[in-house]
């Protein structure tokens, strides 16, 4: 999809189609309180006060009005979207608003649109939501479909003010078309089945992206696990007859770092797939294990536009690619491994495999040089009870660090909630015959998780990311589709432009 900026007056634009944002501007709360929805551009007005007058248009988000042969414009069509309340409309309605307009283009097999950018946002920041927000709604997970039809979009246009600092405004679409091309590069990871994504795929992945960007990569094969001492990556991916890949990719700024200056290492949980292990999971539902690399896709995205984006921090990624499955060769419940950092681990369940491969990215990424450490994984069923799908788990050991990243999180636009990491927690991980174990138990599972994580970032500040329950879209939303979300990728990248 080709993204461009227009300072045209709206009305005149000759296109396909000409999307505009309404907003209900009725402040009464109370329940019967009618909508007063209201066009965000005064040059479209007169093309739909009809419409708008009968009432059909409310400016509830998701709400997409088309209509044929308006009045006071040149397009073929105006599309009335939804973008809720005035008065709490921001960049992330924004974002959700300019999906829904894609989409449901798409689906009228339209392929191109021009969209009216509200006056109400700073216009850097709107155009920035905005491509973002096309970006990933342009993506369809229906990969495998014989009978796919091509529904993509081909152009974009954003009609910004006239007024604007156009220097400004192609700098943020600059950025905006990276980031929402790494979400969706994070996505397509994510969506391929476990049988098209094994771990050597997608360190061969990693590869063709690291070249295409300018990047450092190095995959390490279990022969370098072995001599590296990572015993927990190791005892997990034993039991498959694929082969584990620790994927390290670096980026370099080009104006060279003084001593002392931070490093951000990023670390990726990414079993390829999941059983459980000999602690095998139920079957139902088994097929969505494809998704257990979430985490380290999602670095993989974030590395992608930073190399695009060029700040001037350097950042290592580390991905623990590896299957769980059982076999005659899978570690057992019972048995105790060794990381990378000395520490012993008893294995209390097999299927508590991803805090086990991150124990020895984190480990590694500490030896590479990482000041400052951020993971993320679709780590426990636990954090989807505590949050739900609506916000991930967000654990930090700093509150400097957590300041950055919440920060950082409130410019991407996506939902993490901080959850605790008290010192009474560390008891629940206390192992009898090792130093840990690698599962606490039912109670406070997502907590007790972070704090086995802890024990290897050593003094670092560190950011721990469980997106177990945000990862994966349950439901197709007027503004994205079913499938994989590409969550935390906005955020990552934000917080190490943040240096």
């Amino acid at each position: 999809m080709k993204v461009i900026l227009s300072y045209s007056n709206p009305a005149e634009i000759q296109s396909e189609c000409v999307a505009v944002i309404a907003l209900d501007h009725n402040a009464d709360k109370s329940k019967d309180a009618k909508p007063q929805a209201r066009l965000s551009i005064d040059q479209l007005a007169a093309s739909a006060e009809d419409v708008i007058a009968t009432g059909d248009v409310t400016a509830k988000p998701g709400e997409a009005t088309l209509m044929h042969g308006a009045k006071s414009t040149k397009a073929k069509r105006v599309l009335i979207v939804g973008g809720g309340k005035a008065a709490k409309f921001n960049a992330d309605e924004l974002r959700k608003a300019a999906g829904t307009a894609v989409r449901f283009v798409k689906g009228k097999n339209l392929k191109s649109l021009a969209l009216a950018l509200p006056s109400s946002l700073p216009a850097e920041q709107a155009v920035r939501a905005a491509a973002e927000g096309a970006y990933i709604a342009d993506f369809d997970p229906n990969y495998y479909h014989s009978d796919k039809k091509d529904q993509k979009l081909d152009e974009l246009m954003l009609i910004a003010p006239a007024n604007a600092d156009k220097s400004k405004l192609e700098a943020a679409l600059t950025a905006a078309v990276a980031i929402g091309e790494a979400q969706n590069f994070t996505r397509d990871l994510v969506n391929e089945p476990s049988n098209r994504m094994t771990p050597t795929i997608l360190a061969d992945r990693a590869k063709a992206m690291a070249k295409e960007t300018g990047l450092k990569c190095e995959v390490l094969g279990k022969d370098k696990l072995l001599e590296l001492k990572m015993g927990s990556f190791w005892g997990v991916a034993k039991g498959s007859e694929e082969p584990p890949a620790l994927i390290v990719l670096t980026y370099e700024p080009t104006q060279k770092p003084t001593d002392g200056s931070p490093v951000v290492g990023l670390v990726g949980k990414a079993i390829t797939f999941d059983t459980g292990g000999i602690s095998i999971k139920p079957a139902d539902g088994m097929e969505k294990m494809k998704y257990d690399m979430a985490g380290g896709a999602t670095m993989l995205g974030a590395m992608r536009a930073i190399a695009q984006l060029k700040p001037r921090v350097k950042v290592i990624a580390i991905i623990c690619a590896a299957e769980n499955m059982p076999s005659g060769t899978a570690q057992k419940p019972g048995d105790v491994q060794f990381a990378m950092n000395g520490k012993s681990i008893e294995v209390i369940n097999t299927d508590a495999e991803g805090r086990m491969v991150l124990a020895d990215g984190l480990c590694y990424a500490r030896q590479l040089g990482a000041t400052h450490l951020v993971d993320a994984a679709t780590l426990t069923g636990a954090c989807v009870v505590a949050l739900g799908a609506v916000h991930g788990g967000i654990f930090a050991n700093d509150d400097e660090i957590y300041a950055r990243f919440e920060q950082a999180r409130k410019t991407a636009g996506e939902k993490f909630w901080r959850l605790p990491l008290d010192d009474e927690y560390r008891d629940m991980i206390k192992s009898n015959i090792a130093d840990i174990v690698n599962s606490g138990g039912r109670w406070g599972g997502a907590v007790t998780a972070a704090k086995f994580l802890q024990e290897f970032v050593d003094d670092r500040p560190w950011i721990h990311l469980d997106i177990a329950g945000i990862a994966w879209m349950e439901e197709n939303k007027p503004w994205i589709a079913k499938g994989p979300s590409g969550i935390a990728v906005r955020s990552v990248i934000e917080f190490v432009r943040s240096f």
